[in-house]
């Protein structure tokens, strides 16, 4: 038998291929491995200060978990690629894009998300209410990461200057250019204007 690749065998396990994967063969096979290197599927998670267990696929983003397999739906998938910031959610009290963190990395530190901003009596955020009182949200969609940003900026800095806002918040997009809205409402959460 020849074994030269022909434009018919190539077709052919390109057929081949996409017909186990939408069997979910792939998956099966993928997942089957065991032994050391193979990644615990289900882990438990530290989302909002609950423990959260969840069946988690290797390659799995924190977005994804959050939304798709938690409920937690405030945190939103935009660009998917870590450049609009809608996905923003604080992992150990540091702003990171959820669409570019895998899940796995991090089961053993503490995850929160726009859910877990208010307080336990529904009190909201300082920055969620100072951001109503400036109209800063538009569209709305950018503003749950815009709302995480602002709390670890605050967090770091309570009294931040026009310009710290500004740089604190440039990892999120504005599909509606609210821009000066939400350092406006950012200055008013940290009591320098009323």
């Amino acid at each position: 038998m020849n074994s030269k690749l022909t434009r018919r065998r190539f077709i052919k396990g390109v057929i081949f291929s996409g017909a186990a994967a939408t069997t979910g063969a792939g998956v099966y096979l993928a997942n089957a491995q065991s032994g050391a290197g193979a990644a615990e599927r289900l882990i438990t998670l530290n989302i909002n200060g609950r423990s959260r267990p969840v069946d988690v696929m290797p390659s799995e983003t924190l977005a994804y978990t959050l939304r798709y397999k938690l409920d937690l739906t405030g945190t939103k998938i935009g660009c998917n690629r870590g450049e609009c910031g809608a996905c923003t959610v604080l992992i150990d009290g540091v702003p990171n894009y959820a669409c570019s963190v895998l899940t796995h990395n991090v089961k053993d530190k503490a995850v929160v998300s726009i859910e877990g901003v208010k307080s336990a009596d529904g009190t909201l955020h300082a920055v969620q209410q100072a951001f109503i009182d400036e109209n800063s949200p538009q569209c709305g969609f950018c503003t749950p990461g815009q709302v995480m940003s602002a709390v670890a900026l605050l967090n770091s800095n309570p009294r931040p200057s026009r310009e710290e806002v500004r740089a604190g918040l440039s990892g999120n997009l504005c599909r509606c250019g609210a821009y000066e809205h939400y350092i406006n409402g950012v200055l008013r959460a940290s009591g320098q204007i009323a």
